[in-house]
């Protein structure tokens, strides 16, 4: 984790981001696929940073480490584009109810091999960019920065739960590659931090 527990009483300016005080709530690599069922996946989210600015409003930025499986790297060269997906929850804990969402929203990332020019295409969002190796596009994929979620108004006061969740998107799959993937550990790329934002931004 980037922040510190001492983030709330620093002060806050113009040109210098409030950060929420976070703790990591779950550690990461937790078990969680898009679209597939629970799986213990060697996927890690790290570097977690919630950030205010005025003219950004709420932001997360982080890094999430893994390597695709010879199955995932075989589909890809073989023109099968894979998709990854983050998912981000934010609720508000009540007592006397259930948790109240305050937010919900997601990206996605589309990696492809085209065979002709064997060069690698990831686009995100209505931006494409191409690259040579795969490590670099891999490497958009793996870092996000300063993704914003909502206006900075978005969170009252109080404590608040924020959730990513990171992993393949499977149903993007072709569907004859979809048939008899549950429970296989090669197409198990997940990972989810839960964190506790102590302080309103």
């Amino acid at each position: 984790m980037t922040v510190s527990p001492h983030d709330r009483s620093r002060p806050c300016g113009p040109d210098r981001p409030r950060r929420a005080v976070l703790r990591a709530a779950l550690g990461g690599g937790a078990l969680w696929a898009l679209g597939a069922p629970w799986a213990w996946a060697a996927t890690e989210l790290v570097d977690l940073e919630v950030a205010t600015r005025a003219e950004e409003g709420l932001t997360l930025s982080f890094s999430v480490r893994f390597e695709l499986s010879r199955a995932m790297d075989d589909a890809l060269h073989k023109g099968v584009p894979l998709f990854f997906a983050a998912e981000v929850d934010i609720t508000q804990p009540r007592w006397y109810w259930r948790d109240k969402r305050v937010l919900r929203t997601s990206r996605s990332w589309r990696v492809a091999f085209q065979p002709l020019t064997r060069r690698y295409r990831v686009s995100v969002g209505g931006l494409t960019q191409t690259f040579d190796h795969l490590s670099d596009a891999l490497r958009v994929v793996q870092r996000t920065v300063r993704w914003r979620l909502a206006d900075a108004s978005a969170l009252d006061d109080g404590r608040h739960l924020l959730t990513l969740r990171f992993g393949l998107d499977v149903e993007q799959l072709p569907r004859p590659l979809q048939f008899g993937l549950e429970g296989q550990s090669d197409w198990s790329l997940s990972a989810q931090r839960t964190l506790v934002i102590d302080d309103a931004l």
